[in-house]
Order: structure tokens, then C-alpha cells, then sequence
């Protein structure tokens, strides 16, 4: 049965892939899936922007204050465009800064508070057409009627998803001044989004998230994107944003995935998140290092399986952090795994890839900690943040927002910081060599943890190896889901 299965599952990928491959060439963007020898990993197309200061911000902890913080001092605009907003979510909480306390001011407070001096509008997704998953129609309607009643607050729905798809970017935009970009709505509906990076145990769902605060010319780009969606949506004439002056030293662009024939700005689409993916993963020489909530996409699985099977040289590895239930396509992603251990297992004894998830752990008490970041890391040069994840709903079919930097420090001192939570260890001990790295700090911890589970002993550490990743290549459903949904 594993052999069909898998047989099945290659041929079934494979008429993904070519489907992709013929919608895309239909469209005129046959040059995203075309393997190329970049290594700036920047997309074709949307512009490259100098002099950017951009800040990594992990975990709700450190995100949600410094929206609040932004929309509090707003002095002409509040631009937000998310999944879904829970009006009564408190962004800011009393306590001990764990988000413990039961004070704080709501989404509805703070935007509402700011319409009395600024506009304020919101772009939120419709829901679904039929209440099949979460936020369903009536949830997105009592969002919409909770932050509009009684405030200044425009809100709009936006229905104009693909079948079974949505609208997934994450974003706010304050005074075309400065953007917020990353994986973090501010909702809790599936888990609250108020975590620290120490994720203490609670009785809830842990989350770890991650989002870029950008000053500097790319915030125009942001801010563009928003204005495009709203004034199609609503036949308002707002006015293109001013290029902010330069606020820093990182190059940066702004890249996306808008469905075709979903708004008249992008006819034929923008598909530059997939783009920019395979440009930075195709040259990777040393390190892939990625966060993100699923690993289904067959086009970025391939060059995973490619990297593992011809490894750039011995010293070369691929870090994976997933969450240990995905809201859906676990087994999609469990077999998507499962031929990258068989890919590294052909390559030889020494193992190249590590598949980790985390959990609370505080030496007494475990929990579950979500993964919802959506991290992307190359060679320590390469860095993306957004909301797209690494499935065809996000490369190809909901509309998505990413950052790109090619900001080398930036992105070695974000992946030193993420290691150094995930690791619970400090970023001395850890600011070296990165196979170096992963050999001596998270394989043996990963592998102690998964034994101890395996035994039913207490796990003693947060970082373990991903449960139940099978060499069975389970992943029929999202070639399956695929072929149904994409047209």
C-alpha cells in the first residue's frame, strides 16, 4: 500500500505541478517556476527599494504593542487589512506581561479611539460562501457591524476570494509612514496571539508569530497595496501614497500573491511570494531555515528534495519549524516530509534536514504552541516575513503580503534570535557556524525530547523533533484539493 500511496502521490503532484505550470504560462508568468541561477532572490517585476529601516518583531508579545502604539499616535490615516478581526481582542494588556492580566484596550477601542481624529478604514475578508470554516459570513458581518456601530470606523468586507480560498494578508498602515507586515490578525478565533517568546504553559493555545515594523520608501509599496484593494472595493478616490524619504539601510521589496481576474489592478495576477521563494531556495548554498504553518506546495517541496539529494557540500542543512497539528493538511505536509527524509537519506549517512516543532515548557508544566509564523531564511542573506504560507493556497490562490530583504545582518541577528528562543539558550552560545549549530544544539535536544515523549516521560525542554512525520507519502489530499479548488 505504501508504494501505491506514494506512486499515486507523485503522479497526482505531478499534474498539480503541470497545471500550475499551464495556468501560469496562460497568464504571461511562466518565468516564476523557470529554475534560474539568481542570488539576490528579489521576484521579477515589483520594485526593489533602498534605504528601508525595517524591525523583526516576534511573537505577539512585541507585535500587537507596537501596532497599538503606531495607531494611538496616528495623525492622518489607519489603514488595516486582515483574515478576520475579533473587536472585543484586546491588542494591549494589564498584567505581568504575559498577557495575563484581564484590563487592556480592544481592537474596537483603539481603532475607534482613532477614527475620532483620523480615517480609519479596515478591509476584512467575507468569510466563506457557505459556513464550511471559520470566520464564517455571520462572524465577518458582526466584526464588520461591532467596529463600525457607534464609531468613525469604515469597515469593509471583501467576498471576492476564489472558491475555498480567502484573504490572508496581515497588514496596518499608519500615516503612509510607517507599515506593519507579518502573520499576526488581530483576532483570537483558533488561538490567542497574545504569546511572549518564553510561551508560558496556560490553558489555551500557545502562538508563535512574527511580523516586520518598515519605515522608509517600501512603506509607499504597502500602502499602494491597500489602496488598490480599497478603491476598487469601494469606488473611493483615495490618493496614491507619497514615497517616503529614507529611514534606514536595508533593501527590501514588497511582494504578493493576487489571484487573476480577482481585481482589475492585477488582471492576470501577481504570483511574486512563489517567485521569490524559488529564486532564494534555488540558490541556497548553506543554510534553509523555515517557519511556517504548512509545507504542502509541491513546486517549493521539489527544490527541497533537489537541495537534499545534490547538497551544495557536506557542511549544508535544511532547519524545519512546523506546528505539531496544522489547523488542517497534516498529512499533507507529514508526507511532504516524508520525501525530504528519504531525499536526505539518499544523499548519505549524515543527515542534512531537521523537522522540529515547539511547545510551552516551563520545567513543570507543557502546552501546545502554535506555529503561525511564516519565516524564510537563506544563507543568512535572504530573509522574508509575511502572511503567506507554503501551500497553493498562498502561493497561488488567497491574496498574500511578504517583505523580501536581502539585508545580510538583518537577517542573520533574526535568525540568531529565533534560534536562540527555540533553543532556550543564549545568542553567544549559539553565534557560530550554523550546521555547526544544528548538529550540536537542536539535533540532540530534538531527538531527547522525542524519545522522552516516545517513553511517555515528561518533556524537559521546548524544541522537540515533529511528531508522526511517516515515510508514507500521505499527502494525496492536498494534490487532491488542489486539482478541485484551482482553477
Amino acid at each position: 500500500m505504501d508504494t501505491v500511496d506514494e506512486r499515486l502521490g507523485d503522479g497526482l503532484e505531478r499534474v498539480l505541478c503541470a497545471h500550475h505550470a499551464r495556468r501560469l504560462r496562460r497568464l504571461g508568468r511562466s518565468g516564476v517556476l523557470t529554475p534560474r541561477p539568481d542570488t539576490d532572490g528579489y521576484a521579477a517585476g515589483p520594485a526593489v527599494r533602498d534605504g528601508n529601516r525595517i524591525e523583526v518583531l516576534i511573537d505577539g508579545m512585541r507585535v500587537l504593542p507596537a501596532i497599538a502604539e503606531a495607531i494611538r499616535n496616528a495623525r492622518s490615516s489607519v489603514h488595516v487589512a486582515g483574515w478576520h478581526i475579533t473587536p472585543d481582542f484586546r491588542v494591549l494588556r494589564d498584567g505581568d506581561g504575559d498577557g495575563s492580566g484581564d484590563g487592556g484596550v480592544t481592537v474596537r477601542e483603539l481603532l475607534a479611539e482613532a477614527a475620532e481624529r483620523v480615517p480609519v478604514r479596515v478591509l476584512l475578508w467575507a468569510g466563506p460562501p457557505l459556513p464550511v470554516f471559520e470566520p464564517t459570513r455571520a462572524r465577518a458581518k458582526a466584526a464588520r457591524d461591532a467596529l463600525t456601530g457607534g464609531t468613525a470606523v469604515r469597515c469593509v468586507l471583501d467576498a471576492r476570494e476564489r472558491t475555498l480560498h480567502c484573504h490572508h494578508e496581515k497588514l496596518v498602515i499608519v500615516d503612509d509612514a510607517v507599515a506593519f507586515v507579518g502573520g499576526i490578525d488581530l483576532t483570537d478565533v483558533e488561538g490567542d496571539r497574545h504569546d511572549s517568546e518564553r510561551h508560558p504553559p496556560h490553558p489555551g493555545l500557545g502562538w508563535h508569530d512574527a511580523a516586520m515594523r518598515i519605515h522608509g520608501p517600501l512603506v509607499a509599496d504597502v500602502a499602494e497595496h491597500f489602496r488598490q484593494r480599497w478603491v476598487e472595493l469601494t469606488g473611493d478616490g483615495l490618493p496614491r501614497p507619497v514615497v517616503p524619504p529614507p529611514a534606514g539601510t536595508s533593501r527590501a521589496q514588497l511582494v504578493r500573491t493576487v489571484p487573476e481576474r480577482t481585481y482589475s489592478f492585477a488582471r492576470a495576477g501577481e504570483f511574486s511570494i512563489l517567485d521569490a521563494y524559488l529564486r532564494a531556495l534555488h540558490s541556497a548554498r548553506d543554510l534553509i531555515y523555515l517557519e511556517n504553518q504548512f509545507l504542502w506546495s509541491p513546486e517549493v517541496v521539489e527544490v527541497l528534495v533537489d537541495k537534499l539529494r545534490h547538497p551544495p557540500h557536506d557542511g549544508f542543512r535544511v532547519v524545519l519549524l512546523l506546528p505539531r497539528r496544522p489547523s488542517n493538511g497534516a498529512d499533507t505536509t507529514r508526507g511532504q516530509l516524508g520525501r525530504l527524509l528519504d531525499a536526505d537519506e539518499e544523499a548519505g549517512p549524515d543527515p542534512q534536514l531537521l523537522a522540529t516543532t515547539i511547545n510551552s515548557h516551563d520545567g513543570e508544566r507543557s502546552g501546545s504552541v502554535y506555529v503561525h509564523a511564516k519565516v524564510g531564511i537563506v544563507d543568512d542573506r535572504w530573509l522574508t516575513i509575511g502572511s503567506a504560507n507554503l501551500n497553493e493556497h498562498s502561493l497561488f490562490n488567497d491574496t498574500e503580503v511578504n517583505v523580501v530583504t536581502t539585508d545580510a545582518e538583518l537577517a542573520r541577528s533574526t535568525r540568531l534570535r529565533l534560534w536562540s528562543e527555540h533553543l532556550q539558550l543564549p545568542i553567544a552560545d549559539i553565534d557560530g557556524d550554523p550546521a555547526e549549530v544544528v548538529d550540536r544544539c537542536w539535533r540532540p535536544v530534538a531527538d531527547e525530547q522525542a524519545r522522552r515523549e516516545s517513553a511517555g516521560h515528561r518533556r524537559t525542554h521546548r524544541l522537540s523533533m515533529l511528531p508522526g512525520v511517516s515515510r508514507r507519502s500521505e499527502r494525496l489530499a492536498g494534490p487532491l484539493r488542489g486539482l478541485l479548488v484551482d482553477g
